[in-house]
């Protein structure tokens, strides 16, 4: 059978061969439910990451007993039945050296996050926190990356710069050598009366001088110009990002959640994604997340991790 997704599919395997049989690992935070552990058995059958799993043993074994699930033979860090202690447990396992990437299981994303983002024990880095989502889409001709939906609520200049680094960094780890940007606003035009097209302008005037090398990096572009060559042309917009983009740089949480929900129940599309930012990537998985989509996640965050030790 076909897949409907096959660029996801070519991102499993990209993470697959970059494995080579010796698969980084994982930390899965709090796995005690179905769907959590569920795709640790996935990601380990892929080849493409090794789940290990913290969290509270009894409460993990029933819940693989409850969903008749075989769980191979992980490795399980032991902790309380408390969520939050799983996520300190699992930002130590890092910091230690035990874990490429980590990924949420059954708590909540607060839970998880709020270790991650501790300014004593936390995993912050050197720039703000974001996310990226990475679609396949069934009317696009290759992966297009969202950033940021899920994280930053109306991030400023500054932060949009962090966001913008994080995810360019993500599409190098890709294999993504001359990145397209499009910096997306409701218009095209200059309107000081819409903070987003001149954040576009300042953000596209520090490529021009050489903070984003190797990238094409454009806007503000209204999404229609931005995702449609035609439309662009249309309105006589001269870019070559219209149309072939790589990454779409979302104005707001706001805008960005509803595209890409729309991107997923509308348009007929499944992504991959990732936080960004902090000392490794972080998959956040949602309850309505697809197996493919959280094994397609576990795959990017393989990926990033790697570039990151590059």
């Amino acid at each position: 059978m076909t897949s409907s997704h096959p660029r996801l599919d070519a991102l499993v395997q990209q993470a697959r061969t970059h494995a080579a049989g010796d698969p980084p690992a994982i930390g899965l935070v709090y796995p005690c439910d179905a769907l959590a552990l569920g795709a640790a058995v996935q990601i380990a059958s892929s080849g493409v990451a090794r789940p290990v799993l913290i969290g509270p043993k009894s409460g993990i074994e029933r819940a693989a007993q409850d969903a008749a699930i075989a769980l191979p033979n992980f490795e399980i860090i032991d902790t309380r039945d408390d969520p939050r202690q799983a996520a300190q447990m699992a930002t130590q396992l890092v910091r230690a050296g035990g874990a490429r990437a980590l990924m949420k299981g059954s708590l909540h994303t607060d839970e998880l996050m709020s270790a991650v983002v501790d300014k004593v024990d936390g995993l912050r880095g050197t720039r703000r926190i974001s996310h990226a989502f990475v679609f396949d889409l069934p009317r696009y001709h290759k992966l297009l990356t969202l950033a940021d939906c899920v994280v930053n609520i109306a991030p400023n200049l500054t932060t949009k710069r962090d966001i913008l680094s994080n995810a360019i960094e993500l599409l190098d780890a890709l294999g993504i050598e001359r990145p397209h940007v499009g910096i997306v606003a409701a218009v095209e035009t200059i309107n000081p009366a819409i903070p987003a097209t001149v954040d576009a302008q300042a953000l596209v005037e520090m490529a021009r001088t050489g903070h984003w090398a190797h990238c094409v990096v454009e806007g503000p572009f209204g999404f229609d110009n931005a995702f449609s060559g035609e439309a662009a042309r249309t309105k006589k917009i001269n870019s070559p990002v219209p149309g072939n983009a790589d990454l779409l740089l979302m104005p707001d949480l706001n805008a960005g959640n509803m595209l890409y929900k729309s991107f997923n129940y509308v348009g007929g599309g499944d992504c991959a994604g990732v936080v960004l930012g902090a000392v490794v990537p972080i998959v956040i998985t949602s309850r309505a997340d697809s197996l493919a989509s959280r094994l397609a996640s576990a795959a990017l965050a393989v990926l990033s991790a790697a570039s990151q030790r590059r």
